[in-house]
């Protein structure tokens, strides 16, 4: 299987596009919820395909929707609000978007118009780090802080940190209380994996976050990858969502390959992205996932493969469902692998600043 060429890239952003309401909402789907992560994820992808103006409305939705706080709630419909739940990480992808349109365009002024968005955002997310440096995953809107912090989410939180910090060096704005949170939180997802997270170990996305979001970089990221590779990846399918179960997802497979990207682990990354074109509907669309019943058997509490199947087994999944979230991380896995440009290496971290270097056993002022 091939990566996929310059008119299948156009006609799934062309996918993503037709979603997309007047208000500048993204939902997961004709007729579904949106939230804030997933929206920018395909604003992102607009503006590869240089749909500028349509991202930018997608941006103009979450200005108009954004909290006195700084937040955004995690779930929206058409109509309104549908959970009211705050989620940190949700809310503080606003900078990674906010950094990859400046990439893009060049616009000093649109990064100046967001600043007064991304800004409080941060500060909100910033707001809930905890002492070892991770952050409370959700926040009621009466104000009851959750019980625990997701990997995954602070993982993602220290990648949105980092474009931030960049954007403010952009503006002549200093902001180190950001940059001792930035190195905050990587240390505690590089180090402290085991005792400050609640512990989601058959979930993908707590296995290729950390390097996904930079915090493991080099030999370390490459370990932490290769540790895991034939619990998490289904050959020739993709990435499980869960380690045990037979169910695979293209987000997941697409934000894999930017990880292995990350760390230098390229041939690996073309072919997991290749996996994907499986979940590729005729229209340029992409299926969630799909489920293999038929490559494992049931043995006791777990799953074991029964022999190497192939995509074409596959039961889609949830749901028949087409998702803009699917379809925007295999665009940006796409260029991530195969453009040029500042964007094509943000999440090799090339056009971010460095951050503090903070080991594992150095002490750290609290924020």
């Amino acid at each position: 299987m091939t990566l996929l060429n310059s008119a299948e890239v156009a006609s799934t952003i062309e996918s993503i596009a037709a979603v997309q309401l007047p208000s500048g909402l993204i939902p997961w789907f004709p007729g579904g919820h949106a939230d804030p992560w997933n929206h920018v994820e395909a604003a992102m992808a607009l503006a590869l395909g240089g749909r500028t103006d349509d991202a930018e409305r997608a941006y103009d939705w979450l200005v108009k929707t954004q909290h006195f706080d700084g937040s955004w709630c995690t779930y929206y419909q058409a109509e309104g609000v549908e959970e009211p739940r705050r989620d940190p990480n949700v809310c503080a992808y606003i900078a990674t978007g906010t950094w990859h349109h400046f990439l893009i365009s060049g616009d000093v002024g649109f990064l100046e118009t967001m600043w007064a968005t991304v800004e409080p955002a941060i500060d909100f997310a910033v707001s809930l780090q905890q002492p070892g440096g991770e952050i409370i995953w959700s926040v009621d809107p009466d104000g009851t802080l959750g019980r625990y912090a997701l990997l995954t989410g602070s993982s993602s939180i220290a990648f949105s940190l980092r474009c931030a910090i960049a954007i403010a060096e952009r503006l002549g704005h200093e902001r180190p209380e950001w940059e001792l949170a930035a190195g905050r939180r990587a240390r505690a997802v590089a180090h402290r994996t085991d005792d400050l997270f609640e512990p989601k170990d058959r979930w993908a996305m707590d296995w290729y976050y950390p390097v996904l979001c930079g915090a493991m970089v080099g030999e370390a990221g490459r370990l932490r990858i290769s540790e895991r590779w034939d619990e998490f990846v289904m050959d020739g399918v993709g990435v499980r969502c869960v380690s045990d179960r037979p169910w695979a997802t293209a987000a997941e497979t697409a934000e894999c390959v930017m990880a292995l990207d990350a760390v230098g682990l390229v041939d690996d990354a073309h072919t997991l992205l290749a996996w994907t074109r499986h979940f590729r509907g005729d229209d340029g669309s992409y299926w969630t996932g799909c489920v293999h019943p038929e490559l494992v058997v049931r043995s006791g509490p777990s799953w074991a493969p029964t022999h190497d199947g192939s995509p074409t087994d596959c039961v889609n999944f949830p749901g028949g469902e087409q998702t803009t979230y699917t379809a925007a991380a295999v665009v940006l896995a796409t260029h991530a692998l195969t453009g040029t440009g500042p964007t094509a290496g943000l999440f090799r971290g090339e056009s971010l600043p460095p951050g503090l270097d903070l080991s594992a056993d150095a002490p750290v002022a609290e924020a």
